[in-house]
């Protein structure tokens, strides 16, 4: 059967517009809107992500010559370049921003398959936390100084290990120090938080423990402690498990619990690993393996980065960059959701390539998922066409 509407489009449907409508009332987006609303911008945008499309040029263009399929889109007539810069420049960023983490509680799912399935017993929620950089030209992109000769913005962002995806985002100048973000956010009791070193805050570690949240972080080489009971190991990797506290006066004034110290080999490069967590119930392998699972967050980043277009940008403002980086954002908690509904074995980087190629075809979009090597229907021509060449629609 020949589908009326393009795999784009069926991708968009994921997107509930009602949801959308009421973000951009919120915002009054569409205030003074002339024939370009918010919602053709939100589709010029996801466009360029999911075709990879470089420029403005390249949208326009891209978005002209599919005009015919334009319309279940929802959008009506392709936009001219200056639109949508100027849409870009001036359109509220926080419109795309909230819709992102409306879609984030939205699209997660809690019955995965596979790998994506959290590999702990424990109950409590287990998430990553972790920040990736995104250099600028500091001569083009003025208002984004990072330091002397370069310039930057930083995407901080929380995975969520049931099903790998994004829970919480948010875009900030490259100088916002990690864990200033961490510091605004709350968990719930029981959940465990997986960061690196560059979240290391005393009084966090101590706020976390008093509101019943485990973390598991990499210690500073030159961490003064005293150790204060020895466990027994189980063997294996793990080489020590010691109860420890701070030593230092400016720690042990602002983290006055105990701490735990687990220290390990890795199995494979044989290099010593030490874990310092606030859990003192979990057994140590769990400890090491927690930290081990934050190379998702890892892997998120470096998709995110070399799939969908958050290195070059289609405007130099502000406002133009975080518009670009949230509705890839959106781009990629949609592709993790599609990855996670198909029962077909994707990597997201051949999902996002297969995808790009397919964007305009009339197929099923869940049968394409669950079997991309089947050969799309034929798709029979248009009446028009038919009588332009004097026949008629079945000859």
């Amino acid at each position: 059967m020949v589908r009326a509407t393009s795999v784009f489009s069926q991708v968009l449907n994921q997107v509930p517009r009602s949801l959308f409508e009421e973000i951009v009332g919120k915002h009054r987006g569409d205030y003074r809107a002339k024939g370009f609303r918010c919602w053709d911008q939100l589709v010029c945008m996801l466009f360029a992500q999911l075709a990879q499309a470089k420029s403005l040029r390249e949208i326009t263009i891209g978005l002209q010559s599919c005009a015919g399929k334009l319309q279940h889109l929802g959008v009506f007539c392709y936009p001219k370049r200056s639109t949508l810069a100027y849409a870009n420049e001036h359109r509220p960023s926080e419109i795309y921003e909230e819709l992102f983490h409306r879609l984030a509680s939205k699209l997660r799912v809690s019955n995965l398959r596979g790998p994506d399935r959290k590999p702990f017993r424990f109950r409590g929620k287990l998430y990553s936390l972790d920040s990736t950089l995104i250099e600028l030209s500091v001569s083009m992109f003025d208002w984004a100084k990072y330091v002397k000769t370069k310039g930057a913005v930083k995407i901080h962002l929380m995975l969520d290990h049931d099903g790998c995806l994004p829970k919480f985002a948010v875009v900030t100048d490259g100088r916002v120090h990690d864990v200033r973000v961490a510091q605004n956010l709350s968990f719930a009791p029981g959940t465990v938080v997986a960061v690196d070193k560059g979240y290391v805050d005393y009084e966090l570690y101590s706020r976390w423990t008093e509101e019943q949240v485990s973390f598991v972080t990499r210690p500073k080489k030159n961490m003064r402690y005293r150790v204060l009971e020895e466990r027994e190991v189980p063997g294996g990797n793990i080489v020590s498990d010691q109860i420890i506290e701070l030593a230092s006066s400016y720690a042990a004034e602002r983290c006055t619990v105990p701490l735990r110290l687990v220290q390990a080999v890795d199995p494979k490069t044989g290099e010593f690993r030490e874990c310092l967590t606030n859990n003192l119930k979990l057994s140590p392998r769990t400890i090491v393996g927690v930290y081990r699972e934050r190379w998702r967050i890892e892997t998120f980043f470096r998709t995110l980065k070399q799939n969908l277009r958050v290195k070059t940008f289609v405007g130099t403002s502000a406002n133009a960059v975080q518009i670009q980086i949230w509705t890839a954002l959106i781009a990629m908690l949609l592709l993790k959701y599609l990855k996670h509904l198909s029962t077909w074995n994707w990597s997201l980087s051949n999902l996002i390539a297969l995808l790009r190629w397919n964007l305009f075809g009339y197929r099923d979009l869940w049968e394409w998922l669950n079997n991309p090597g089947v050969p799309p229907p034929d798709t029979p021509l248009s009446q028009p066409y038919l009588s332009g060449l004097g026949l008629q629609g079945g000859t």
